[in-house]
């Protein structure tokens, strides 16, 4: 273990990524099932506006992104329910709203925005606080608690919206279980991956783990793999390198992407079913 892990916040950043690169992808599965996989982004958008509230009143920025984020997925989800393209303009007015709201309130404090909501916006490898870690730590416990206790429907809710109901699925209820589970993820992610990309690692580690899987549990437990993979391999990069490591951790992801595109090219080639012949 490199002597960086010596230190205290070195110690809560590893944690904090690990639970990151775990949790996220599991989410992140759910979310391109239904095709919903900017809902995190704009979770994370609007999470920023809790955010540059807690800069400007001064207090703790979890429970405020936490709130927000919840606020702005259910108000989305309630949107999609009654209309799909209304539910897309109310993802776009969140996208923006959102950010400009951060910045917005973050401005107004007397300390500026610069510094204080870029380590938000990035990730930061110093901003974790113990308290901090143990409320990561809870919400990560309630997301991984919910998915084992109500996964199964969510995934039959993807599927089909109708037999779900049929087989008496609140459908609806598990729509809004996934929001709220998409807006703890990010509040989870933006210590050390950031608000603005925490969703890529929702979903790459998903996309990476689709070239090679088969069923939908398989592809679960792989793109968790890749995705504890990546957050750990660029905190390590990120250390060394004195780089956010928000971004380093997404390229990471995005190289396993890569690999497993390419890797996974053969199979697919001989998988092709063969041209008909023409009988002349």
């Amino acid at each position: 273990m490199p002597a960086i892990f010596e230190f205290e916040f070195a110690q809560r950043a590893l944690i904090a990524s690990l639970l990151i690169g775990l949790i996220a992808p599991l989410v992140g599965t759910y979310l391109v099932q239904r095709r919903l996989a900017l809902l995190g982004d704009g979770a994370g958008h609007v999470a920023l506006t809790g955010v540059g509230l807690a800069i400007l009143f001064g207090w703790a920025p979890i429970p405020l992104a936490l709130l927000t984020a919840t606020l702005g997925t259910v108000l989305i989800e309630l949107i999609r329910d009654r209309s799909r393209s209304a539910g897309d303009l109310a993802l776009a007015l969140v996208f923006y709203g959102g950010l400009a709201g951060g910045v917005f309130f973050a401005s107004l404090s007397p300390g500026g925005t610069s510094a204080a909501l870029n380590s938000y916006l990035f990730g930061s490898l110093t901003t974790s606080s113990r308290s901090d870690l143990y409320a990561l730590l809870a919400i990560g416990l309630i997301i991984f608690t919910t998915i084992l206790l109500w996964g199964q429907n969510i995934f039959a809710a993807g599927i089909d919206g109708d037999i779900a109901k049929v087989q008496g699925i609140p459908v609806k209820i598990s729509a809004m279980i996934l929001a709220v589970l998409s807006a703890l993820t990010v509040v989870i992610g933006m210590r050390v991956v950031g608000l603005l990309l925490v969703s890529a690692i929702m979903i790459i580690p998903v996309a990476a783990a689709q070239q090679i899987t088969r069923s939908f549990k398989s592809t679960m437990i792989l793109s968790s793999i890749l995705g504890l993979t990546a957050s750990l391999a660029g905190l390590l990069v990120s250390f060394f390198v004195d780089i956010p490591p928000g971004p380093t951790i997404v390229m990471i992801a995005l190289a396993l992407f890569a690999f497993m595109a390419l890797a996974a090219t053969p199979f697919k080639r001989k998988a092709k079913p063969s041209a008909p012949a023409h009988n002349h």
